[in-house]
């Protein structure tokens, strides 16, 4: 039998891998990777590929990657995409999925941070960084004293509204997101968001597929 986003799911070791890592980074003030945020990204992911015409096996396997994508960071917050698929491996080959699907997956773990300057390796890769930087709100912020946060926090915290629109037709892909204009500016958050959103840009790309990026319903991308 094909090894399914549900048998993941099922799997209790992912579910504590995951719990675990979001705690430990919790330790330094990161940003909450939780399991809401694996199953929006898992969802988004594999909403993408189907929207766009793909196999239903791959987007099937994109909502994999999604869901196991920030599990690395059991290990350590930097470079949790190299780690993560390497876990993700281990599991996956135990789990006793075909070699190409645990390629395509880990390849797209493995590809998704910006600071490890991931590419969009192949279709999953792609729909894996729009959907992962598409999830950005003030709700994951985990601080509570705002003389406290750090740039990063300050440009999430934000964030009123976020969402990813795939308009299959013009094969179009639209971000679209409020910003309280009373935390950080707008050309604040792009310029320090600037990298996610060429990368996301790439990953459009790679889709066959223009980006948009809409903030306060300004088109800056």
């Amino acid at each position: 039998m094909p090894v399914t986003l549900q048998t993941i799911k099922d799997n209790p070791l992912v579910n504590d891998y995951l719990k675990m890592g979001n705690n430990y980074i919790g330790c330094v003030g990161a940003l909450e990777h939780n399991v809401q945020h694996a199953e929006y990204t898992s969802a988004l992911c594999s909403d993408i590929l189907t929207q766009l015409g793909c196999p239903e096996r791959e987007a099937e396997l994109g909502a994999i990657a999604g869901y196991l994508h920030d599990i690395g960071n059991l290990v350590n917050r930097y470079g949790h995409g190299m780690s993560g698929a390497l876990m993700a491996f281990g599991i996956l080959t135990d789990m006793g999925m075909e070699p190409e699907e645990i390629a395509t997956i880990i390849g797209a773990i493995g590809n998704h941070e910006e600071h490890a300057q991931g590419q969009p390796v192949n279709n999953v890769a792609a729909a894996l960084i729009l959907a992962d930087k598409s999830d950005v709100h003030r709700t994951r912020v985990r601080k509570n004293d705002f003389a406290a946060f750090t740039t990063r926090d300050r440009v999430n915290y934000a964030v009123t509204r976020s969402g990813l629109e795939v308009e299959s037709g013009s094969r179009t892909i639209i971000m679209r997101l409020e910003i309280d204009t009373q935390v950080t500016s707008v050309m604040e958050y792009f310029e320090i968001f600037l990298t996610k959103m060429l990368m996301c840009r790439h990953a459009a790309q790679h889709l066959r597929c223009e980006f948009e990026l809409f903030i306060n319903d300004t088109r800056l991308l």
